[in-house]
């Protein structure tokens, strides 16, 4: 759920994300391969402990798709390209796309205090959403603690005795946002930056407030709908994930050295708006093109998305409304968002002109270098 985060160090940083010789995947039939430096980046991932992991892109030459290690350590089944995997915090775009949009339908604005929406919500302990704006909320400058970080919903989340007694809990989000209002603010609103997933959950709950709708079906009828993205649910409380799909591993905490569990039953209710999507690289290839090009937003809205924030933590990158804007070492600009939760590791990322676009997932938690799979993509 929080931005490059494996699950096994999620316990000390809020939901914060081996095979010796992988196999990869062909491309497409026809054509050159120019992402060789993409698939050794994947290779790595692999060679580092990764069970498997799935990419795809789109650029001037094309589609281009490539699986390395496997989705299944008990039967050594590949990863597939066609793979849907949880994507964590990628929610957080879909969440925020949504929010502006009602923004420009003129039914909210992003200087509303959190309070005419969800009134007496988000007060105690020092939390007052009468001095938090929605815009505070989108680019995590609201001071709102983490939820995650609280050390009792990690020991019963993302510990191993905690999960596997706890995994197919449901957790109202209001639940979840009581839980980060026992604590103080990190911060008075607007005077520095923190990751915070309740601020997502919050956000959810605004989206239900103004339609009268679930955030859900506010995203199926607004994005997943017209963009066809057929890979795409938010599942609510299902615990599985449509096939096709590999499994998802975990350490849950433990010693990187010791077992991974089979963590890709759950109930993700737990990260609620915050990130309990599922989705494919295709579909998420074709979200984030559709975003950054101007489909989904009008213009106003989508310079107010792109307007950045310093975010502590993520090196050469700032935070806008839901969506990050990741310089690499090459100087290209890249837009997107990353995304964790128990098993998967996931980025997605664009081009400002949509040009070249790329999603990778992994299906362990633990290990491997998911900036150096984007560098060997755009660099």
């Amino acid at each position: 759920m929080s931005v490059r985060m494996a699950v096994a160090a999620a316990t000390a940083a809020a939901l914060s994300m081996a095979l010796a010789a992988p196999a990869l995947a062909a491309g497409p039939a026809g054509g050159t391969d120019d992402h060789a430096a993409t698939r050794r980046a994947m290779a790595a991932a692999v060679a580092d402990g990764v069970p498997g992991v799935t990419a795809g892109a789109r650029d001037a030459q094309g589609v281009w798709s490539a699986t390395a290690g496997v989705g299944d350590t008990r039967t050594g089944a590949p990863r597939s390209a066609a793979d849907r995997y949880r994507v964590g915090s990628i929610t957080k775009t879909f969440v925020s796309t949504v929010l502006l949009q009602l923004a420009a339908e003129g039914r909210l604005s992003l200087a509303d205090p959190v309070e005419k929406w969800l009134p007496g919500v988000v007060r105690g302990h020092g939390h007052d959403g009468r001095a938090i704006t929605l815009r505070m909320l989108l680019n995590h400058t609201s001071g709102i603690y983490n939820y995650t970080a609280d050390d009792d919903f990690g020991r019963s989340y993302f510990v191993k005795d905690g999960f596997f007694q706890h995994r197919y809990d449901t957790l109202a989000p209001g639940e979840l946002v009581a839980i980060a209002l026992r604590h103080a603010p990190d911060f008075a609103p607007g005077t520095s930056w923190n990751y915070s997933n309740t601020n997502y959950v919050l956000a959810g709950m605004i989206v239900e407030r103004v339609t009268g709708r679930p955030y859900a079906e506010e995203i199926e009828r607004r994005i997943i709908r017209p963009l066809k993205l057929t890979g795409t649910s938010v599942p609510g409380t299902r615990v599985t994930v449509p096939q096709p799909s590999s499994r998802a591993y975990s350490k849950l905490a433990q010693p990187v050295a010791g077992p991974s569990y089979d963590v890709t039953r759950l109930n993700p209710s737990i990260a609620s708006s915050a990130g309990e999507m599922i989705s494919d690289s295709a579909d998420l290839i074709r979200f984030y093109r559709a975003l950054l090009g101007g489909r989904l937003l009008p213009a106003r809205q989508l310079k107010e998305m792109k307007t950045t924030v310093p975010a502590e933590g993520m090196p050469n990158a700032g935070y806008g409304l839901g969506l990050i804007d990741r310089t690499l070492s090459c100087g290209v600009h890249v837009w997107g968002h990353d995304g964790g939760i128990h098993g998967s590791s996931s980025s997605a990322v664009t081009t400002a002109d949509g040009r070249h676009a790329l999603a990778v997932n992994f299906n362990g938690d633990w290990s491997g270098d998911m900036d150096a799979v984007l560098e060997g993509e755009f660099c």
